[in-house]
């Protein structure tokens, strides 16, 4: 399977700078980092380190939903600016979750606003050879305002741009905790992945039975957690990567699988993270390696 193993860079890895991280992300046998942008400056030190680029981060996400016109259009062009100088500089995926300004929004006016705002997007990255990841974090509480965080979503909007230059980042903790099936989604789906997410969640079944799917309404008990879910790394939750690993061997997928650090055991100190990260890696590196 020629995937790539990688990470997302935590707060405090992060603030030791860009060259000690990409030295220490091969050390730790990754492969690529999803970098927050991408410059000359940030290109040059990955190549240095001999370590790839997973994912660039889209700027201006929200505004790109704007109601207003004016802001709308101007996040466009600065993503579509983006695209090209990743590109430039050799990158292909642009990651972004599809959070609206406005988070009480109903979903159904955000997608609409959607379906006028990027088919100019995509045929920019159709041109300049980019692929966009939405992720499917379904967005804050109380009013989970993400656009395509639900197959009922993927469906209309995949019916509405059928370019894979859009699709998604698969992140099949977002899927657990949602009730969604992870595989099945990976079934039909598949064929519009551009990234992958290496993240997990386990179901906490007795704080299900206390406050049920609802956030929990004297604070969850963990981090990362509303209630009757937290976020953790593979191989603590109930993704049986095993599966997704034959799943997205038989699509053909080569891109890369990227650790998103999440999880309150291995947080607070760069160890911690260095930590959560190495653990993670091992139990990916048992189906991707």
């Amino acid at each position: 399977m020629n995937v790539k193993l990688g990470m997302r860079i935590p707060p405090k890895i992060g603030g030791e700078g860009l060259e000690q991280v990409a030295a220490w992300a091969k050390e730790a046998g990754l492969d690529v980092l999803d970098v927050p942008r991408l410059d000359p400056e940030v290109k040059q030190i990955c190549d240095a380190a001999s370590i790839g680029i997973g994912s660039v981060d889209a700027s201006q996400t929200g505004a790109l939903l704007s109601r207003d016109d004016a802001r709308r259009e101007a996040a466009a062009e600065s993503v579509k600016r983006q695209m090209s100088d990743m590109a430039a500089l050799g990158a292909k995926v642009m990651f972004m979750c599809l959070v609206p300004e406005d988070h009480i929004a109903p979903r159904r006016e955000s997608f609409a606003i959607w379906k006028d705002a990027f088919p100019e997007l995509v045929r920019h990255a159709e041109s300049v050879g980019v692929y966009i990841a939405i992720e499917g974090w379904p967005g804050p509480a109380p009013h989970y305002p993400t656009i395509g965080c639900t197959p009922e979503m993927w469906r209309a909007m995949f019916e509405a741009i059928p370019s894979k230059h859009f699709g998604l980042n698969y992140d099949p903790s977002h899927l657990v905790r949602l009730g969604i099936d992870y595989l099945r989604a990976l079934t039909e789906f598949g064929e519009r992945i551009n990234h992958c997410h290496g993240k997990d969640t386990e179901i906490l079944h007795d704080e299900l039975y206390e406050c049920g799917v609802l956030p929990a309404t004297f604070g969850a008990k963990y981090g990362f957690s509303e209630g009757s879910w937290r976020y953790t790394i593979p191989g603590h939750g109930a993704v049986e990567w095993s599966k997704v690993a034959v799943r997205l061997d038989r699509l053909g997928y080569e891109g890369a699988v990227s650790i998103e650090l999440e999880d309150h055991r291995f947080w607070g100190t760069a160890d911690k993270e260095r930590e959560g990260i190495l653990k993670a890696a091992q139990h990916l590196s048992l189906y991707f390696k």
